[in-house]
């Protein structure tokens, strides 16, 4: 289940090479993405390597995790600007092809609601990209979350806006809620791939290693999936045991 790479570029370049060929054998591929800056070379690699061999992406979809609640779309830390900085615009897909929460919309419930819906609609999700919190959060759904849950307003932990409040000038800036996908919906997925890269990481990868399922580790629920990998870097992977490990 843990498959360790020497970087996270190597991270990159092989599943950038996944997602690829996921998208030529299906071109009408509904992706589930994911933001922060573990996915930056992810993206980058799958971009360039879609250009190189004139991969066409027109025809599939893309469902993000989460956005946070009080952020415009044009906020550069907004998780649609990261995507079209880091993703949608480089690589060409039009907006009617993506969605996101929106974090400023007037009824919350129900755009988490709708947001369930389309990604129904949508068939479900082919593959889901997802990175994982220092307390073991996916998406934004933190400790005590339950694995039923769907689509949903959450109260950022104090640990999770601590995590981000790199990303901004202010730390006192950093929103306190978010709407994430549900954990039932990342389950749902036909394929997911967690990835996690540096030394900070290496703790939380270690416990989810050693802990049952349990809904204080959100990510625990990640041992039940059917179809289930974990990419890391070798400091990621420090702290696990050697009969964790998997080389690709």
């Amino acid at each position: 289940m843990f498959y360790i790479f020497p970087t996270p570029q190597a991270i990159a370049e092989h599943l950038s090479g996944v997602l690829l060929q996921k998208i030529q054998s299906n071109p009408k591929s509904v992706l589930g993405l994911a933001t922060g800056s573990t996915m930056e070379p992810i993206y980058a690699a799958f971009i360039n390597q879609a250009k190189s061999s004139g991969l066409n992406l027109s025809e599939i979809t893309t469902f993000n995790l989460d956005e946070y609640i009080g952020l415009a779309p044009e906020h550069p830390q907004s998780y649609y600007h990261f995507m079209q900085t880091h993703f949608f615009r480089p690589a060409g897909i039009c907006t009617s092809q993506v969605s996101l929460p929106s974090g400023m919309c007037n009824n919350i419930e129900e755009e988490c609601l709708l947001y369930s819906q389309k990604i129904q609609n949508a068939g479900g999700l082919d593959i889901q990209l997802l990175g994982i919190g220092t307390n073991g959060h996916i998406g934004f759904n933190e400790p005590g979350t339950p694995f039923s849950s769907v689509t949903h307003v959450v109260e950022l932990s104090e640990n999770t806006r601590r995590d981000n409040g790199r990303f901004f000038e202010d730390k006192n800036q950093v929103p306190t809620k978010a709407i994430t996908m549900g954990i039932k919906e990342i389950m749902s997925a036909k394929e997911v791939v967690l990835v996690a890269t540096g030394s900070h990481k290496a703790e939380v990868m270690a416990h989810l290693y050693t802990t049952g399922i349990d809904e204080q580790m959100p990510a625990s629920i990640l041992k039940e999936h059917r179809q289930i990998k974990i990419f890391i870097d070798e400091a990621a992977a420090s702290l696990l045991p050697m009969e964790a490990k998997l080389a690709i």
